[in-house]
């Protein structure tokens, strides 16, 4: 099986509307931007979206809320975006807000082919509405169910050819458990070598987990918020 693709395009080409997706990173951090630009070139609408954040306005998810191609977002963090609070306030956009550790954990599950878990994260608050509680130990949790996507889109720092990714320090944040929860895993990679190049001790995802893989171009790697200290006089 061939999994290099030439582009984005390709990739996500057959993304129709409705359908629900999965986007790895943290933050501004590992996030597809080539596939996310190219879904934002494609059209394709109503579409729900998983993702740790919902980018910022002018760049990630946000570009795709811009033009009103998100139905859904499944989201723990989204204070970046006010293009997103914009729609949320307005009625124009569902949205689910989880605890960060348990959409990890949801997605993780998806992946691993396991349909619930219990979790203390969230009892007590909104998060907790309409879900079985059991105690543990004398505390409470919450059920909580699995994650799965028809696409998972993902960015790696190196790839190979069978599919086999290395993500880099902070991008291992999502990208992993996400690219196991899709029924069709694409990858974008900064860097695609041949199949064995890779040391199989660093490989993070395996490639069974992927069917298409490309080499991007022109990441623009963006941070939110740039904090630096103050130079000494």
């Amino acid at each position: 099986m061939n999994k290099v693709i030439a582009n984005a395009e390709e990739g996500v080409k057959d993304i129709k509307d409705g359908a629900t997706l999965m986007l790895g990173g943290f933050g501004l951090c590992g996030i597809p931007e080539n596939c996310i630009a190219a879904l934002v070139k494609s059209g394709v609408k109503n579409l729900t979206c998983i993702s740790n954040n919902a980018g910022v306005d002018d760049f990630g998810i946000g570009l795709m809320l811009k033009t009103r191609q998100v139905k859904k977002m499944i989201s723990s963090y989204v204070g970046e975006n006010a293009e997103f609070e914009r729609q949320l306030l307005s009625g124009e956009l569902e949205v689910e807000l989880i605890p960060q550790g348990t959409l990890a954990t949801r997605c993780w599950m998806g992946g691993a082919g396991i349909p619930a878990f219990y979790t203390p994260a969230g009892f007590g608050t909104e998060v907790a509405e309409g879900k079985e509680i059991r105690d543990f130990n004398g505390k409470p949790h919450l059920m909580e169910e699995w994650l799965r996507a028809d696409y998972a889109i993902v960015k790696a720092w190196k790839g190979d050819t069978h599919g086999n990714l290395i993500y880099k320090e902070t991008a291992r944040n999502f990208n992993p458990m996400m690219a196991m929860a899709g029924k069709i895993t694409i990858a974008e990679v900064e860097e695609l070598v041949p199949a064995g190049e890779l040391d199989p001790d660093q490989i993070h995802t395996p490639g069974i987990f992927v069917q298409r893989i490309f080499k991007g171009v022109n990441y623009e790697k963006r941070i939110e918020q740039r904090t630096v200290r103050k130079r000494e006089v």
